[in-house]
């Protein structure tokens, strides 16, 4: 898995972090700095160690399922990708991060809500022996920076981008399930 793969697993990944985001922003009206800093390091910190997390659980049974590895990465991404597209569609008047608050405890609810599918990508990363730092690292950032934009974005927009970003990450995360299958079967 290369750096454009992680990157757009990141982005993927960071889909949810951007939907409740935008959420958090529409619910502000009018957005400070600080609150887009605080979301996006809430979401960013969490994304970063939750893979960490399934990495090193998946190093632990990594051997013993070898021959199998891209069977599970394809099916822990596609999972968490059909999943978010099911739930684009399915509407909830109260849906989670729809208030303006940034109290501890709503957020760290938030972000472990947001970053479960870090957990299950970051075991899928252990199959595929790739550089769990690097990875980390990048899905942490780039999820910061889609979620502070995302504040901005709900304070400017609202919800009428929130359901395309949810729909594009779980489609990118079936799509990157896929191509590490085929790269598995046919390279």
């Amino acid at each position: 898995m290369g750096i454009i793969e992680i990157f757009i697993l990141a982005v993927s990944l960071s889909m949810d972090a951007f939907a409740i985001s935008i959420c958090k922003g529409l619910a502000m009206g009018k957005v400070k700095a600080k609150s887009a800093v605080t979301v996006g390091l809430y979401f960013g910190i969490f994304q970063a160690l939750m893979p960490t997390l399934g990495y090193l659980l998946g190093v632990g049974f990594r051997e013993a399922i070898e021959d199998y590895d891209h069977w599970i990465a394809f099916g822990l991404l596609s999972f968490l990708g059909i999943r978010m597209i099911i739930e684009t569609f399915k509407s909830s008047e109260n849906e989670e991060g729809a208030t303006a608050s940034l109290n501890i405890k709503e957020m760290l609810l938030l972000s472990v809500a947001t970053s479960i599918d870090a957990l299950a990508a970051g075991i899928s990363l252990a199959f595929l022996n790739v550089n769990i730092t690097l990875s980390a690292t990048l899905i942490g950032i780039t999820t910061f920076t889609l979620s502070a934009a995302g504040v901005y974005i709900g304070g400017i927009f609202g919800e009428k981008y929130k359901k395309a970003a949810q729909l594009i990450g779980g489609a990118a995360l079936v799509i990157l399930g896929l191509k590490i299958l085929i790269e598995h079967l046919f390279l």
